[in-house]
């Protein structure tokens, strides 16, 4: 259903209604209509305590008739974000056909509130290693597969490899058999920690001899569930992988439930500097997640509505499907490799 101009301006006037009630100053200077949801820009007034505003997202989700409101301070303004009726799917294909020309080893994140495309560049020193936060429904899976086959259908074979670790088998399964992927665990704690042994020597081989080509893509499903089956070995596998593996031209895309220190080593945690955020419990563990305060990571919406956190900043995007043809197409082997420049129609990391 699409949104009209009376559908914002009535939401507006019912924002600025709360504000009022609980006397905060602020006023609504417009909105944008993205894939799951609409954000309007707030002002408000000098000497305002943001904390007060950020208190009354629940006071706005009853009345505007929404399960969640999602209040965030951004720069000098304040976003409210209010969830669509009905949203539109951001399918992988018609997304990538439309951004004909990448940098090498750019993945396609999906949409970002602005509406343009966000793209996320593995080598970049800002980037190296990315992990993907998330409650069970909040797409956390899908968005790692929709990432590993956005990066199959622009990077030949013969310049990207892949790794894939799934401890329970299903997450990665229906990529698996993609030209690019090099190993596949899917299930046993000792095949994972020979498959990350086997990584590190690797990485300690192309250091000797100065390689980092082919770039090597190490995806690992259940991050907190392959170190708590695997222990000590495949902690100090990956936390060597973490550290010392841009360099060699190994990266780590890493899925997890709750990313706590008393679930991931500190030393781990600490090597990635880009988190991607869906939905999660609560106001903590989005602290956890996002690895900064008052993110609103507790009010996302789950199913591909997500946080790119890098830098201390926070953008919101909705993710990309893995539809059937951009699938069929990274099953396939690319004749060669789609690089260029980033245009200016797009938003990217790195």
């Amino acid at each position: 259903m699409a949104v009209t101009r009376n559908d914002l301006d009535r939401q507006a006037d019912s924002i600025e209604a709360v504000f009022h009630r609980h006397k905060l100053p602020g006023h609504v200077l417009g909105g944008v209509v993205t894939p799951r949801f609409i954000q309007y820009k707030i002002h408000a007034d000098p000497g305002a305590k943001v904390s007060k505003f950020l208190g009354v997202s629940e006071e706005l989700a009853l009345a505007l008739g929404s399960s969640k409101v999602r209040v965030v301070r951004d720069g000098a303004f304040i976003h409210v974000e209010v969830p669509r009726t009905t949203s539109d799917p951001v399918r992988l294909w018609p997304l990538s056909e439309s951004l004909p020309e990448l940098p090498a080893f750019t993945a396609i994140l999906g949409i970002e509130e602005s509406g343009k495309p966000l793209l996320l560049r593995l080598p970049s020193p800002d980037v190296v290693h990315v992990m993907v936060a998330g409650t069970t429904g909040s797409g956390k899976t899908a968005l790692a597969r929709t990432i590993l086959a956005s990066l199959a259908m622009r990077n030949t074979p013969d310049a990207l490899k892949i790794v894939l670790i799934d401890p329970k088998g299903r997450g990665f399964a229906g990529i698996s058999r993609m030209p690019h992927v090099k190993a596949a665990v899917l299930g046993e704690a000792d095949d994972t920690i020979a498959l990350l042994k086997s990584l590190v020597r690797e990485m300690e081989r192309r250091d000797r001899a100065r390689e980092s080509r082919p770039l090597v893509v190490i995806a690992i499903d259940e991050l907190a569930d392959l170190l708590q089956t695997g222990g000590k070995e495949a902690e100090q596998a990956i936390t060597r992988l973490a550290q010392r593996g841009r360099e060699a031209g190994l990266h780590l895309l890493a899925c997890t439930q709750k990313p706590s220190a008393s679930l991931i080593g500190t030393a781990v945690k600490a090597n990635f500097p880009v988190r991607l955020v869906g939905a999660v419990a609560s106001r903590d563990e989005a602290r956890y997640a996002a690895g900064m305060a008052d993110s609103g990571a507790e009010q996302l919406q789950g199913k591909g509505d997500f946080l790119l956190v890098v830098r201390g900043e926070a953008i919101r995007f909705q993710a990309a499907w893995l539809d059937e043809q951009a699938q069929a197409t990274a099953l396939a082997r690319p004749d060669s490799a789609k690089l260029a420049l980033v245009g200016s129609n797009r938003k990217g990391v790195g």
